[in-house]
């Protein structure tokens, strides 16, 4: 990529000095910068209330130290990056603040305001950009959770819109900056193999699994509050079945992709009533063991609310109301305390109309599409073979047909997906972005899910820590004659 197709521009991360800021985006940045894909008038205007009393260039220091692999950190592109940050300390919803805000940016054309925070002050900080007339030259980053339902989701994007036009909001959603994610578009559009076959005439299920060893991390006060479904469901998942079951867009465009997969979350079909109990599980995890070692439940962790029926693990079937998925059927879990620590949809195949080996081999005839977004990101294919050999007959085999972007591009690093969202939003391409009403369908589907449970007033149920959640996620999708993959 060349470092023509970015234009120099001030970063300004508001919420500098937390989590997220030091783990993700000062390494991404970093990371950019020593691509040589940060253009050398560009700075980063790193803005917070309080740094924890380190001073901020040591903070990020010691950030990049802990977060970056030792043998990417050259010095010389340490010292160069260091010395592109700026410190200011303000509170957000000072108005006065942004007369300084203002001075530091100066006359560049183009800003870009990385809200790291609560979106509860976005609103805040957009009339703080506004007042000191930096908002129209600014484009500005809003990271999830956008809201809490569809009412706080349209509050926050309309407190947004006040200042900015929707080409000027770009709403971050990390798994769609995943090589991988950007892999599904190329193996669905640019091979007729797969775009032929992706339909209900060939496809028998989807599954869609982000599950998670950590437990909540300190983040009790948050987690509680939203759950599972909210934290997950809502912006990760559902961007993930969008991706697999929309139509072929009109270009790559970012509004011609952001259609179909609107169209997408306008064709879920409801979940209530009676179909809530058979389609949607709700778990909670207690005390187990992952990796050997013990590990308290949910209601044993620090600061917790003994009597929380906030779900750590969510199951569900989804249904796509449309020509391409009638009858298919998307299952969909994530999880906290899970034994390992996996992103991946699998794309399962129908079988083969009419069967000509041993009867007792018909269970292996199937192909089944294996795409891993984590830990480690690739594309597996199996298929059908002869076992080799001379007394094997016509013995068949599953065998996987594999692309390990570890191993097939083991000479450069696959690059993280901060690093990605970063350098396209410099660029100003939204194609990875999502758009106001993607957001909106998305809750208003996630909404119904959380009115029907509450009517029900069932309480999650509990499963151990390092297990794949309740059993009654086994027997959601047992029910239709289909085990979950890779459960093991």
């Amino acid at each position: 990529m060349s470092i023509d197709a970015v234009e120099p521009c001030t970063i300004a991360i508001f919420g500098a000095f937390g989590d997220l800021a030091l783990r993700k985006l000062f390494p991404s940045l970093f990371q950019l910068d020593r691509a040589g894909l940060l253009p050398a008038q560009t700075r980063v205007i790193s803005l917070g209330r309080d740094d924890g009393g380190l001073e901020p260039s040591a903070l990020v220091a010691n950030a990049l130290h802990e977060y970056v692999a030792a043998k990417e950190l050259e010095q010389p592109v340490l010292d160069r990056f260091l010395s592109r940050i700026d410190w200011l300390y303000m509170d957000f919803l000072d108005a006065e603040a942004y007369h300084t805000l203002a001075e530091r940016v100066g006359q560049v054309d183009s800003v870009i305001a990385y809200f790291a925070t609560p979106a509860k002050v976005y609103g805040g900080i957009c009339a703080g950009l506004a007042s000191v007339n930096l908002a129209e030259r600014t484009r500005v980053v809003l990271e999830k959770p956008i809201g809490h339902d569809l009412q706080s989701s349209m509050a926050v994007n309309e407190a947004v819109a006040r200042y900015f036009p929707e080409e000027r909001v770009y709403r971050i959603d990390h798994y769609l900056g995943k090589e991988t994610v950007q892999n599904l578009i190329a193996l669905r559009f640019a091979n007729n193999l797969f775009e032929t076959q992706w339909n209900q005439n060939h496809i028998s299920h989807v599954e869609i699994t982000v599950a998670e060893k950590v437990g909540i991390e300190g983040r009790w006060g948050y987690f509680d509050q939203a759950g599972q479904l909210r934290d997950m469901v809502q912006n990760h998942l559902l961007q993930l079945l969008c991706l697999v079951a929309m139509d072929p867009p009109s270009d790559l465009s970012a509004d011609s992709i952001r259609n179909e997969k609107v169209k997408v979350l306008k064709a879920l079909a409801p979940i209530s009533g009676e179909q809530l109990g058979q389609q949607l599980v709700r778990g909670q995890y207690v005390a187990g063991s992952i990796d050997g070692r013990s590990v308290p439940g949910y209601l044993d962790e620090e600061n917790s609310n003994t009597r929380s029926d906030t779900e750590t693990f969510v199951a569900l079937r989804a249904e796509i109301r449309n020509w391409r998925w009638a009858g298919v059927p998307f299952y969909l879990r994530t999880g906290k305390r899970m034994p390992q620590k996996v992103s991946q949809i699998v794309i399962q195949f129908k079988d083969p109309a009419h069967h000509i080996f041993a009867p007792e081999q018909r269970p292996l005839i199937s192909n089944r599409l294996v795409i891993r977004l984590q830990p480690d990101e690739g594309i597996t294919l199996h298929v059908m073979t002869k076992e080799q050999g001379l007394d094997k007959g016509m013995q068949l085999r599953s065998g996987p047909l594999q692309l390990d972007f570890s191993d097939t591009f083991r000479n450069s690093r696959v690059p993280d997906a901060y690093e990605r969202l970063l350098l396209e939003v410099m660029k100003g391409n939204q194609n990875l972005f999502v758009r106001k009403d993607e957001i909106e369908y998305a809750w208003q589907w996630c909404d119904q899910l959380i009115a029907g449970w509450r009517r029900q007033g069932a309480a999650p149920k509990p499963y151990a820590a390092g297990t794949w959640g309740p059993l009654a996620s086994i027997g959601l999708i047992s029910r239709d004659g289909k085990d979950w993959y890779g459960d093991y």
